[in-house]
């Protein structure tokens, strides 16, 4: 079995890919990176005031730069803010760079999990639900187009979703491998 390449997780805001990223790298040994925790780190700032300061624009710069940052590591699982998609370079970058595995989630799990979040400026808004659900139809096929791997999240553990991802990679690595098929040479 040859080497897995890096994996960068792409979806919605309450797709998990924090937690599931985090599980993910300690079950192959890789370090983890968060792209927006990453950005807040480098900033000194949180993701609410530099949307204030320097609006969405300015945000998606400094998004841009990290993924660029990020996806040229070796052996890392990252994940990557819910609009990384939005720009065609993070797309390109992400897809050229490693395997990327799309967690897909319902508006519906995205409300439940984020109710009470307020460190994302985009739900600071009345109705949350609408505005979710502009997101996905925007931002659905852009993670379709980027994405080698489409997991669904809703009510499943973290766990079941890492083994489906640990699973579907490998097949996708090695596709005998990961089914236990072996080729045989037939003489004649």
């Amino acid at each position: 079995m040859q080497d897995l390449p890096n994996i960068f997780l792409i979806g919605p805001m309450g797709a998990g890919k924090s937690t599931i990223g985090r599980l993910l790298a300690a079950e192959l040994s890789r370090t983890f990176h968060d792209s927006d925790h990453a950005i807040q780190n480098r900033c000194g700032a949180d993701i609410p005031w530099i949307f204030d300061v320097e609006g969405e624009p300015g945000f998606r710069q400094r998004e841009t730069q990290m993924i660029d940052e990020l996806t040229r590591l070796s052996g890392v699982v990252v994940a990557t803010g819910g609009g990384a998609v939005l720009r065609e370079e993070n797309r390109r970058a992400l897809r050229e760079r490693g395997t990327v595995v799309y967690l897909m989630t319902t508006v519906e799990q995205q409300l439940k999990r984020t109710a009470k979040d307020r460190n994302r400026p985009l739900l600071q808004c009345a109705d949350r639900e609408q505005v979710l659900n502009d997101m996905f139809a925007t931002r659905d096929p852009l993670y379709r187009a980027t994405s080698d791997i489409t997991v669904r999240t809703d009510r499943r553990s973290p766990r079941a979703v890492v083994n489906e991802i640990l699973r579907r990679v490998h097949r996708l690595v090695d596709p005998l491998e990961a089914t236990g098929t072996t080729q045989t040479k037939v003489s004649s």
